[in-house]
This record gives C-alpha cells, sequence and structure tokens, in this order.
C-alpha cells in the first residue's frame, strides 16, 4: 500500500506519544507514585472521552449491552488499563525511560507465543526470525551491552516489571483480535471506536483507581500537587491515551497491522531522543544496536513469504 504523508502521521503520532508516556512518567516517579498516576490518568480520560464523543455518553445512558458483556470487557480492562500502564509506570521507577521501551519492542515474541498456546495460530518461519532479532535486541539491552555478562547479569526490578506488561498487553491484544461470540460483528452492538474505548474505561478505571488506593496503604511517597503535574495528567489522559488510540485505529484500519508494525518501534528512538533532552538520560551505543535489531526482527516479521517457504 501506497504511504500517503496523512497515513504516515496517523501511524507516527501513537509512537511519538507512547514514549513520551514513558519519559514523563520516569520524570514524574519521585512525585506521584505510581498506581494512583495510572488511576487518575484513566479516570480523566474517561471524563474527556464522555465530554467530546455523543457515542460514549449514549453508551452510559444505556448500559444494557455493556453490562451483558462485562466478563470480556472487565477482563480488557484490567490487562489494558490495570496491569499494563500500572506496571509500566511502577517499572520507570527503576528502569529508564529508554530501556522500557526497547522491552516493548519485544512484543511480537509474546504475541507469537500467547497466540500459539491459547489460540493455536501457529507463527511462521518468518515470524519467527522476526522475533528472535528482537528478543537478542532485548537482552542487548538488558545485558547493558556486555555479552560476556549476559548469564550474570542481574536484574533492574523496573526490567522484569516491564517483561509482566508486556505479557499482559500481548493477552490483551488477542483478546481484541480474538473476541468471544457476543464481542463479533454478527452479535456486537455497532460501536464506534470512542464507545469501545468507554465501554473499557468503564471498568478499567475503577480497578485502576482501587490499585491506587491499597497502594496508598503500603506507601509512603507523597503527592506533590502543582501546575506541572495537572500538565502531566492532562498529556496522558489526551496523548497516548485517547489521541494515540484513535490515530492508531484509523491507520491500522488504512495500512493493515503489517505496516503499522514498522511504526511501532519507533517508540524506542523517540524515547531515546526525548530522555536525552528532557532528562540526561544519553543513550548508549548498545542502545542503537538493539533498536536496529527490534526494527529488523518487525521488518522481517512483517515481509511476505516467499512461495517455498511458510
Amino acid at each position: 500500500m501506497k504511504l500517503s504523508p496523512r497515513l504516515a502521521l496517523l501511524l507516527t503520532m501513537p509512537p511519538l506519544l507512547w514514549a513520551g508516556n514513558a519519559v514523563v512518567g520516569r520524570h514524574m516517579a519521585s512525585q506521584i507514585p505510581p498506581l494512583l498516576l495510572n488511576g487518575l490518568r484513566w479516570a480523566l480520560a474517561g471524563l474527556l472521552l464522555l465530554a467530546i464523543a455523543p457515542n460514549a455518553r449514549a453508551l452510559l445512558r444505556s448500559p444494557a449491552p455493556m453490562w451483558q458483556r462485562w466478563q470480556h470487557l472487565a477482563l480488557l480492562g484490567f490487562l489494558g488499563m490495570g496491569c499494563y500502564n500500572a506496571l509500566q509506570y511502577q517499572a520507570l521507577r527503576s528502569s529508564s525511560a529508554l530501556n522500557v521501551t526497547l522491552i516493548a519492542a519485544s512484543m511480537p515474541l509474546w504475541m507469537l507465543s500467547v497466540g500459539a498456546l491459547f489460540y493455536r495460530v501457529q507463527p511462521t518461519r518468518r515470524q519467527l526470525a522476526g522475533a528472535l532479532l528482537s528478543l537478542v535486541g532485548v537482552a542487548l539491552v538488558l545485558a547493558r551491552g556486555s555479552w560476556a555478562a549476559l548469564m550474570q547479569v542481574h536484574f533492574v526490578t523496573g526490567d522484569l516489571l516491564m517483561l509482566l506488561a508486556v505479557f499482559s498487553w500481548s493477552i490483551y491484544s488477542w483478546l481484541l483480535a480474538k473476541p468471544p461470540a457476543g464481542m463479533r460483528d454478527e452479535q456486537a452492538p455497532g460501536w464506534d471506536w470512542a464507545a469501545m474505548l468507554m465501554a473499557q474505561i468503564a471498568f478499567g478505571a475503577p480497578i485502576a483507581l482501587a490499585m491506587a488506593g491499597l497502594e496508598q496503604g503500603y506507601t509512603e511517597q507523597a503527592v506533590h500537587w502543582g501546575p506541572g503535574l495537572a500538565l502531566v495528567l492532562a498529556y496522558v489522559a489526551i496523548g497516548p491515551s485517547l489521541i494515540a488510540y484513535r490515530c492508531w485505529g484509523l491507520g491500522v484500519a488504512q495500512a493493515g497491522p503489517a505496516l503499522a508494525a514498522f511504526f511501532v518501534n519507533l517508540t524506542p528512538l523517540f524515547a531515546a531522543l526525548m530522555s536525552a533532552a528532557l532528562l540526561g538520560e544519553w543513550p548508549a551505543w548498545y542502545h542503537g544496536a538493539a533498536f536496529a535489531l527490534i526494527a529488523g526482527g518487525i521488518w522481517i516479521s512483517s515481509g511476505k513469504p516467499s512461495r517455498s517457504s511458510d
């Protein structure tokens, strides 16, 4: 498919905004507890969505279709908003924004694994080769560039949390791709993107806020309220949540997931540039090498198989 400037912009905006989410999450690690940041993010995103999307308001006025599908929607909200985002913010307390986004780029491996284990979708040889290349890139980051020390590497807590977050997002993505009968075209209520997102927020935001409440029972970290925190909350609710979700949906619908996958791997590059500019976390040589390996893995797995293979 020909890549028009509009389509390129649609597919570039989400990784740019997601990279910014990682950077500001790292920046605010000492200003607000991570689970509270996540809970406030999605509560605010839900309120904004209600303000701008008539279909989101209509869903809450007539919630019967949503309650009929509450088990699936609650699981989506728990995995996508309660687990993934909460774990990412928690990871950023001990790992860098660049490491977090690079580890997130190992997504192809986890996607293939979940598909094969739970949905019996067997990966092709090209997909396995691409996933392996991406995994090598992630291993390079975790080893901090020293292959000799790889077997002795001590994982930073944030690295492990981010791997768990990526696994939860893989399950979330497969649940979206392979929904139960009640969410398929012939039985689904015909929600647009805003209504579908609102249905997930309706379950995910309370879960995220409940987790934030539990966090207050064991953390001694105080919240430093102020204009800076208000701006961060506005950004994470509007940019990585609403705008990125909408742009990604439009871009994937036009380009397809294979082409869109190339753009996902712009996230570590954007994060590296933002971290250098805002946080003083300048990338090392192995970050660039890891990005090249991960991008190469996505390129291989997204290519069309030849007639003699796969």
